[in-house]
């Protein structure tokens, strides 16, 4: 069985203190966890602390972005851990000040590409390759960069709208390294079979991606032996002609943006009761106290992480993704 885990730390004090305590009560977990991600509230102040912690955690798939945590912990963790082995192998890659210098936000976003295609022995991207989560440095300047290299890789790759993409979430969020426009988080299942997987688009509610140039799915079902696993894109308020819906109003968006959730999940035979966790990522801070209280009342059992990220248009103010 999977689970996921929001682990934040439990007292106030130095960043050092709280990522202490978080790197402690990882490795307390009586499951190893397959991936650790690490939000931050500084980066490249944080950086050193954070890797020193990442070498005490025990897993090998650790990773850490800036997207400052809005309860005021500065840094909590989104853990997997499964009872078995998950099937999926999760990269992580980052570039350093000089191999981003001097690079645009196109060039860093295909060296990334580049980058996982290099490690990904025996792996084919069309294929194998299930979700990528973009981090994005000053998201409306960089982002239409980022598009064209992604949608010039996939072409390489054969992929295209009329056979499909890949789950993703495009979002704000930083790296250490201050050159760092771009920074990719991959998941992978190396023996997954493309009959394996359902693309989920709910037509009735959100626009194909291709009408507005991007290229990803909104969601995909994965029909694994030990059972299905859903991934959902990041996913904002918009309706089935591509137009953003109630602007200026992040409550009425958060309704809306759950309702196209729930019709990916419903189109492929789940529901939002069944989702294990919840990453919400606003673009105004002063939203969080909104937010965090209607999260905790609609969904008291579930572990959920509101970070600043700012959406890929200016006119979303909260995006979500979710598992099942």
């Amino acid at each position: 069985m999977d689970l996921y885990r929001i682990i934040r730390p439990g007292r106030t004090g130095s960043f050092d203190e709280a990522l202490s305590e978080v790197t402690e009560q990882i490795n307390l977990l009586p499951q190893k966890p397959s991936f650790v991600k690490l939000f931050c509230s500084d980066a490249q102040n944080q950086a050193g602390m954070l890797r020193d912690a990442i070498r005490k955690i025990d897993c090998n798939a650790v990773t850490f972005v800036e997207q400052p945590p809005l309860d005021g912990s500065r840094v909590c963790a989104l853990v997997h851990c499964a009872a078995q082995n998950p099937g999926f192998v999760f990269h992580s890659f980052r570039l350093s000040e000089e191999e981003a210098a001097g690079l645009d936000s196109y060039a860093q976003t295909r060296l990334l590409f580049d980058r996982y295609r290099s490690v990904a022995a025996g792996m084919q991207m069309a294929t194998h390759l299930v979700r990528t989560w973009i981090y994005v440095r000053d998201i409306d300047a960089n982002y239409a960069g980022v598009v064209r290299a992604r949608n010039d890789v996939f072409a390489e790759e054969g992929l295209s709208h009329t056979s499909h993409y890949i789950a993703s979430t495009g979002i704000g969020g930083g790296s250490e390294s201050r050159s760092v426009l771009v920074s990719m988080d991959f998941l992978s299942y190396p023996a997954i079979r493309e009959s394996d997987k359902t693309y989920l688009k709910a037509l009735s509610h959100l626009s194909p991606t291709h009408d507005y140039g991007v290229a990803f799915e909104r969601g995909v079902k994965v029909s694994l032996p030990g059972g299905d696993r859903y991934y959902i894109s990041g996913t904002a308020s918009i309706d089935s002609k591509g137009c953003v819906l109630h602007e200026g109003d992040v409550m009425a968006q958060t309704g809306r943006l759950l309702e196209n959730i729930s019709a990916l999940l419903e189109e492929g035979g789940s529901s939002l009761d069944a989702t294990k966790y919840f990453i919400v990522y606003l673009r105004d801070i002063s939203d969080f106290a909104a937010v965090e209280d209607y999260m905790r009342r609609r969904f008291p059992d579930k572990p959920h992480v509101i970070v600043e990220g700012r959406v890929c248009r200016p006119s979303w103010l909260i995006e979500m993704e979710t598992e099942v």
